[in-house]
């Protein structure tokens, strides 16, 4: 078998057969039955139809090995319950109980030390190497010990620009998907120091090197699906094989089907989040995506009625420090040391590029909260906000304009300039 299968299109999405034929290809050599199968996914915070994936590989693979179990690659967000991952693979309990009966579902939890286990460390010398001299700080591998745990990894990952990895997908899903807090944070500190708008949508990142470098770390083989999505979710390519050429691959897709170029910034950007945004932790990405067409001293508007909560897991600390430009940060570091780099790379990431001298903070744009978080909460975090019943979205759809743009489905789309 060729290292990686597949194939795809720009115009139409692949068919369920032809999806079921990559896979089946893809699967065919390798010496499964018999053995314990460990397969990573996404939680429902990324587009993709998973339930099709996790059907076909059942077909394929239930029948041959000693075990088929689902690790979902939750990263730092909140588990998913029993009944909101049935909702995800689209499968019934009865169909779990039934068909799928054999078939065990686990949560990552980064925060639970007993279920890590530490397979090595990046001296510092070669992360200085692999970030270009940005960070030269020691990273321990530290990953979900499952991974030890059975004979062979499969990964189902949708590919999309990413603020901080610059593609998600392939190998994300080992770090920071199942990995531990310390390099979760690593990983996106990083990014957010190199900014947003310098990562989002590049394939040879920093963080995309450090991740690849740590995976080597993993004894277990592992074999990654790749695919980016259209609009409603369907995949438009699918490669599998080898981590990294089939993430390779489908990312050069990507960057066609999920970047958008335009000929000038907006003054006034209202991007409509969609419904599994539930928290500005995830509808934050609407931020990430079109801050680069945002004209200086411009608003984007970040529209969504059930987005209820900064973060499910992370609200408290957020709350806390607020939303600020990166030099807020960097430039009273003995202040902000300490604090967790997770969440001031998320806070800078929302936030925007700014400056901050003479103790004046001076975001390049404004960042206003259309959702159900209440005005107080939004305006002690640093953003503004709107109520979003006073927003017409369809007068606004009428009235766009070169000042004005409507963005649907914010989040999943990269836009950028074309000069």
């Amino acid at each position: 078998m060729s290292i990686v299968v597949g194939r795809g299109s720009y115009e139409r999405p692949l068919s369920n057969g032809e999806i079921r034929e990559i896979c089946a290809a893809a699967l065919f050599d390798f010496p499964l039955d018999g053995k314990r199968v460990l397969v990573l996914i996404p939680d429902h915070t990324r587009h993709a139809q998973i339930g099709l994936f996790f059907r076909l590989i059942y077909d394929l693979l239930g029948a041959r090995t000693a075990a088929l179990d689902y690790l979902v690659a939750t990263g730092t967000h909140a588990p998913m319950s029993l009944e909101r991952i049935y909702r995800h693979l689209e499968i019934t309990r009865e169909e779990h109980q039934g068909k799928f009966a054999r078939v065990r579902f686990f949560n990552h939890e980064h925060n639970n030390t007993q279920e890590l286990v530490t397979l090595g460390s990046l001296p510092a010398n070669e992360i200085s190497n692999l970030t270009n001299g940005v960070f030269s700080t020691p990273i321990d591998v530290t990953i979900n010990r499952k991974v030890l745990e059975y004979d062979h990894i499969l990964m189902v990952t949708p590919v999309v620009p990413h603020e901080a990895m610059g593609f998600a997908g392939g190998n994300k899903y080992f770090f920071p998907g199942i990995a531990g807090l310390d390099v979760i944070e690593t990983f996106h500190w990083l990014a957010a120091v190199l900014t947003n708008p310098v990562v989002n949508g590049v394939k040879d990142t920093p963080t995309r090197r450090v991740i690849d470098r740590a995976v080597e770390f993993i004894p277990t083989p592992r074999q990654c699906f790749a695919f980016a999505v259209d609009g409603q979710d369907r995949p438009m390519c699918l490669f599998a094989g080898e981590p990294r050429e089939a993430w390779s691959r489908a990312a050069d897709y990507s960057a066609r089907l999920h970047i958008n170029y335009v000929e000038k910034p907006y003054h006034t950007i209202v991007a409509i989040t969609p419904p599994l945004y539930e928290e500005l932790w995830v509808g934050g990405k609407a931020m990430y995506k079109l801050e680069p067409i945002l004209a200086d001293g411009g608003e984007l508007i970040i529209y969504g009625p059930q987005i209820r909560e900064f973060s499910f897991v992370h609200g408290p600390l957020i709350r806390r420090i607020g939303y600020h430009v990166l030099d807020y940060f960097t430039k009273q570091w003995e202040r902000f040391a300490g604090e967790p780099k997770l969440i001031l790379a998320h806070s800078t990431n929302v936030r925007g590029v700014g400056t901050f001298e003479d103790d004046v903070e001076r975001p390049r744009v404004r960042v206003t909260l259309a959702t159900s978080i209440p005005e107080k909460d939004c305006r002690d975090v640093n953003l503004d906000y709107r109520d979003y019943r006073s927003i017409d979205l369809n007068e606004l759809r009428k009235r766009q304009s070169d000042d004005l743009l409507v963005v649907e489905n914010a989040g999943q789309v990269l836009y950028r300039l074309k000069k």
